[in-house]
């Protein structure tokens, strides 16, 4: 029989093996007559007994799983290798005029639909700028020009930079606004979504002048349209690169104590 809760048990399948039980982190499964039965309440439908039930005996009721495959192993990955492709990365800010191909910002969003979020809330918004990119530059061009004589710490930093009409995407095809009411998952998400746009050849800006705009300008706000709560957390800037790197760089010694 299958339940019309968040999280349903096939019990036809069900072999009451308790792999789903010994790995909800939020108890809200548990065994009884030799079968997983779910609680009435406690679900943060994570998806955890989904994916580690061996009878596919879970129906994750508010999803479609149409689209879920077998597990890839990370270890399936060359760790000496994948961990050199981390230390390659660079900010991109030369891009080319290429457009970037919409199945690779489906993949690109994809990859942050699947990061870590806290209880699993997936509070993360995406806000690709598309036809009013050019008229959103503008405004946050014309906001920093206006407040280069305003003495504080923010204006120091662009005081003496020449700000002009592609100062803050570069001239990239794709800009993608993340925003979230946390800062933590929507950083999580653009982490992921950064790796992904660069497996593809493509390069990442991060905006930090465009977020800082964002919370100063109620105009730029508007124009985002972002769901009620939610605030600028990163800006994207995704295109192909129009340079290339030949090295790594020096990092510092890594900060750590063993306790």
């Amino acid at each position: 029989m299958i339940s019309d809760k968040p999280i349903g048990i096939d019990l036809s399948k069900c072999i009451g093996c308790a792999m789903c039980v010994n790995d909800c982190p939020s108890n809200y499964l548990y065994i009884s007559d030799m079968k997983a039965k779910t609680r009435e309440k406690g679900c943060i439908g994570c998806g955890h007994c989904y994916a580690i039930c061996p009878q596919n005996a879970i129906i994750m009721n508010n999803y479609d799983t149409s689209s879920c495959t077998d597990i890839v192993d990370m270890t399936e990955l060359d760790s000496n290798m994948f961990l050199q492709a981390m230390k390659s990365r660079r900010t991109i800010r030369q891009f080319t005029d290429e457009k970037v191909e919409s199945q690779m910002i489906e993949k690109i969003l994809d990859a942050g639909r699947y990061c870590p979020s806290s209880t699993n809330s997936q509070n993360v918004s995406y806000t690709i700028l598309a036809s009013k990119q050019d008229d959103i530059e503008k405004e946050c061009v014309r906001i920093f020009n206006s407040v280069k004589n305003i003495t504080s710490p923010f204006v120091k930093m662009v005081k003496d930079i020449d700000i002009d009409e592609n100062f803050f995407f570069k001239g990239a095809q794709t800009v993608i606004v993340v925003s979230s009411k946390s800062n933590i998952n929507a950083s999580l998400a653009s982490s992921y979504m950064e790796l992904m746009a660069e497996s593809m050849g493509l390069g990442v800006l991060y905006s930090g002048f465009f977020v800082a705009c964002a919370k100063i300008s109620p105009r730029i706000k508007k124009m985002l349209k972002l769901p009620k709560g939610e605030k600028v957390i990163t800006c994207m800037v995704v295109g192909y690169p129009d340079v290339k790197y030949i090295r790594t760089v020096p990092r510092k010694e890594v900060q750590v104590k063993w306790l």
